[in-house]
């Protein structure tokens, strides 16, 4: 299939990807955490090298159960620090613990989830942009949010990140209007709105 976004590519796992998870709708709150820790974990890469670790990120961080992370220390940096199926940066991965520690505390308050879909009212933002240059890297949208996510103790969450991750996790539809997973993203937005 052509009809697919610029930045796909041809390996089978980008594409298995960019056809089945890439834009869909999240509303797990656990699920939603741990792709903005893997989003983090992406600054200054690509994201086919994130994907082609996340099993690894998984077994690694046990399952990205923030309750476990959250009590981590430096041992817990040291063994993964030596863990060469991950990425093996000490800043993020000690900002993985310290989210972990933050998410508890905004999901035990207001919910992980509810905080980030807030930024849409809910519902998918559905964008048509007709070529991959017209995508922008943040937004004010997720300008907003990188800030709210920092003032919440949240680290590696910047804007482009942010909308990184906003566009991975469904809150924006950013399949360019010629991709085929355009409209079956804004078909499920169509679902949101009956939530």
């Amino acid at each position: 299939m052509n009809d697919r976004c610029g930045w796909v590519g041809l390996e089978p796992i980008y594409v298995e990807y960019h056809d089945t998870e890439w834009g869909v709708p999240e509303y797990d709150a656990r699920t939603l955490w741990e792709k903005l820790i893997l989003d983090g974990f992406q600054a200054g890469l690509s994201w086919i090298t994130i994907l082609k670790k996340r099993d690894n990120f998984r077994a690694a961080f046990a399952g990205f159960d923030p309750e476990i992370i959250a009590e981590w220390g430096e041992a817990d940096v040291q063994r993964l620090l030596g863990d060469a199926g991950i990425i093996r940066h000490r800043g993020k991965i000690e900002a993985t613990i310290t989210n972990a520690r933050a998410y508890l505390e905004l999901n035990a308050t207001e919910g992980f989830d509810h905080f980030l879909w807030k930024y849409v009212d809910g519902v998918p933002l559905q964008n048509r942009f007709a070529t991959q240059a017209d995508v922008p890297p943040s937004t004010p949208m997720s300008l907003q949010a990188s800030k709210d996510l920092k003032a919440r103790g949240f680290k590696f969450c910047g804007p482009t990140i942010v909308y990184a991750f906003m566009e991975a996790t469904g809150l924006v539809n950013d399949h360019i209007i010629t991709c085929h997973r355009h409209g079956e993203c804004a078909a499920m937005a169509q679902e949101a709105k009956g939530r």
